[in-house]
């Protein structure tokens, strides 16, 4: 079941075809974020720390076995500097100066046969003297092999071929001056000379060495006088002298150090090498360095560091993979952290995800319930995070557009029955129309001017303010509704009332609200021309000022107090709960002025309604501001259609 759930969103994903990331579901952003948040830097460290790990480790390694074949030349060069010294030693001793110079007796003889016995001859006629020097010669060098167990051997030829040595003796008849050694210790003149395994030569030993087991290095002896050569120190150094400092040295499991000469060839190796030659061109042309190559389908990794004084290398052989055995076990650590964060990261990212969107897509849930026409349904969590509050506040608007559907069916059957009793009221002013008209036509039979004209007011006032039922009338009309009212009311007054009507040109055939003057004029004659001393006067101005339709009425009658005026003011901020205060018993003053303030706020907007000015003893200037309409736009609403 759950493989079939993700393929089915899976397929939705698809069908869905997103765009970009908006259009993806919030639960994959949600989880896109946690993993970008969670896994991805933990990725990049991981990879980081493996990389500087694998530089680091790798520069150590290099160091220690670069350190540890360091120690190693120093150890062989101190040994090779041991055996130049000793071959100074016995270069300096008398009786091997007279040997080389041919002043003493050789212990063997090489070379031509006749010339040999010639020269035996000769030193076994010298003075015994002379023969004790072979003796002294001997034991003199019999010393060097004591105080050295590593010396396999010493002999001392000179360039006849005769030699001296009380370990080594020729095998054959062959001159030793003509063997290849003798010729690289010649060449190099008095300098010492590592030669290396002996190879072929004519010189054997009373303990019968390898030539593997020995090493040989030798010097010449030159006339100090002439630089002639006068013959060459070879001297016999067992291996073990060079595996004792190489041998204990590991690398790994498996890699050790060897030893070369200059020509790649094995000085020293263990038993059982990885490779028993390496190629000279291997070898770089610095001193030290590293390399690698493939033996037998094994990569080894190679490290060495020549010898100035030998010319010798030390090698270090260890399999590639060996040497990073560590940083393979720094990697498994960090491979198995990144999996662990990996797995928590996800499955937090999941969780974290799920826990968030599941409520979300059962909320979206109800609202399409909701929007099918469902009002009855409610989101039941007790979360106490945003979706919880989203939640509660879904019941709550779900409530309250119960409350406002129950509240406009009530307004939509009281407006049907306010327009049946509209109708039915429309009946009754052509009846008071047609009774006022009887009423006129007798005052004027009967001579009652004052009573006609009143009359005749009295019904051009119901006419307009009926106005067969529209919300709205032209400027024009509402002036002629204002002066009918004005002329009733100077008939009460007479002389005390003085009024006077100014519009502007073309301000007439503009569309208001009807009834807007009636209420201030009232107003402005019963709370300012009646309670006022003497004959008082009102002004009634229209006009277009900055776009706007502006209805003044100014009186100079009583005005009001300061305290009176920020009441009223106060008032006229929220008409319709100030009507319906004074609906409660709160006192019905300015009930037009609110009545008129909240028609026209209804109508179109706050911006618009009536302004006050007022001074006590100077009068009261009240303004509406209207919108400029040039037609009649109660039949398409009133907000939508000002100006």
């Amino acid at each position: 079941m759950p493989n079939s759930k993700w393929t089915d969103r899976l397929s939705v994903m698809r069908r869905s075809g997103w765009r970009n990331l908006k259009d993806m579901p919030f639960r994959y952003k949600l989880i896109v974020l946690f993993l970008m948040i969670g896994i991805v830097p933990s990725l990049g460290l991981g990879l980081l720390v493996n990389w500087t790990v694998e530089r680091i480790v790798e520069r150590q390694v290099e160091g220690h076995t670069m350190q540890l074949i360091g120690k190693v030349n120093e150890t062989l060069d101190s040994r090779m500097e041991n055996l130049q010294n000793m071959t100074y030693l016995i270069g300096f001793q008398p009786q091997v100066a007279g040997f080389m110079e041919g002043k003493t007796p050789a212990d063997g003889y090489t070379g031509d046969e006749a010339e040999a016995r010639k020269r035996w001859a000769a030193r076994m006629t010298a003075t015994a003297g002379s023969r004790n020097d072979v003796y002294d010669i001997k034991q003199f060098l019999q010393g060097f092999t004591t105080l050295y167990p590593e010396i396999a051997g010493i002999m001392l030829v000179n360039e006849h071929g005769d030699y001296i040595s009380n370990e080594m003796y020729a095998k054959g008849e062959q001159s030793l001056a003509r063997e290849t050694w003798y010729a690289r210790a010649a060449e190099n003149e008095g300098i010492f000379t590592v030669i290396g395994h002996p190879a072929g030569r004519g010189i054997i030993s009373h303990v019968s060495y390898r030539d593997s087991e020995i090493i040989s290095v030798a010097r010449s002896y030159t006339d100090p006088e002439t630089g002639k050569v006068l013959g060459v120190i070879l001297i016999d150094l067992k291996l073990r002298a060079i595996s004792h400092a190489a041998r204990d040295v590991t690398l790994g499991k498996t890699g050790y150090l060897m030893v070369t000469d200059a020509e790649g060839s094995s000085i020293f190796m263990p038993d059982r090498p990885l490779i028993r030659h390496i190629p000279p061109e291997a070898f770089g042309s610095g001193e030290s360095g590293s390399f690698t190559r493939t033996v037998d389908g094994e990569k080894l990794l190679f490290m060495y560091r020549s010898s100035s004084f030998t010319g010798w290398r030390t090698v270090g052989v260890f399999p590639a993979l060996e040497g990073a055995m560590e940083v393979r076990q720094i990697q498994f650590y960090v491979f198995c952290f990144l999996f662990a964060v990996c797995l928590i990261g996800i499955s937090a990212s999941l969780t974290l995800s799920r826990s968030i969107a599941d409520p979300i897509r059962q909320l979206m849930a109800r609202m399409r319930h909701a929007e099918s026409g469902d009002l009855t349904i409610r989101s039941h969590s007790d979360r106490g995070d945003e979706i919880g509050m989203l939640e509660r506040s879904f019941n709550r608007m779900l409530t309250q557009i119960r409350r406002l559907m129950s509240l406009n069916e009530l307004k939509e059957r009281q407006k049907r029955e306010a327009e049946l009793r509209s109708l039915q009221a429309h009946i009754k002013p052509h009846f008071l129309y047609n009774t006022l008209d009887t009423i006129h036509w007798m005052a004027r039979k009967k001579g009652a001017e004052d009573v006609a004209e009143m009359v005749e007011a009295l019904s051009r006032l119901f006419r307009i303010g009926l106005s067969k039922g529209e919300d709205m009338i032209r400027v024009q009309e509402e002036m002629e509704h204002i002066e009918s009212y004005l002329r009733i009311q100077k008939t009460r007054y007479r002389d005390r009332l003085t009024c006077e009507i100014d519009i502007t040109d073309g301000i007439g055939s503009l569309y208001v609200l009807k009834l807007l003057l009636q209420p201030i004029v009232e107003n402005a004659i019963y709370h300012g021309i009646k309670a006022r001393r003497g004959p008082g006067r009102i002004r009634i101005e229209a006009g277009n000022v900055d776009g706007r339709l502006l209805l003044a009425v100014t009186d100079n009658g009583a005005g009001m107090p300061e305290e009176r005026l920020r009441e009223l003011e106060g008032m006229l901020e929220n008409p319709l709960q100030a009507i319906e205060g004074q609906e409660e018993g709160q006192g019905g003053r300015s009930y037009g002025m609110l009545n008129v303030q909240a028609r026209i706020r209804l109508a179109f907007g706050d911006e618009y309604g009536i302004r006050l000015e007022s001074k006590p003893g100077e009068g009261t200037r009240v303004t509406i501001v209207h919108p400029l309409l040039h037609v009649n736009v109660s039949k398409n609403g009133f907000r939508e259609g000002s100006e």
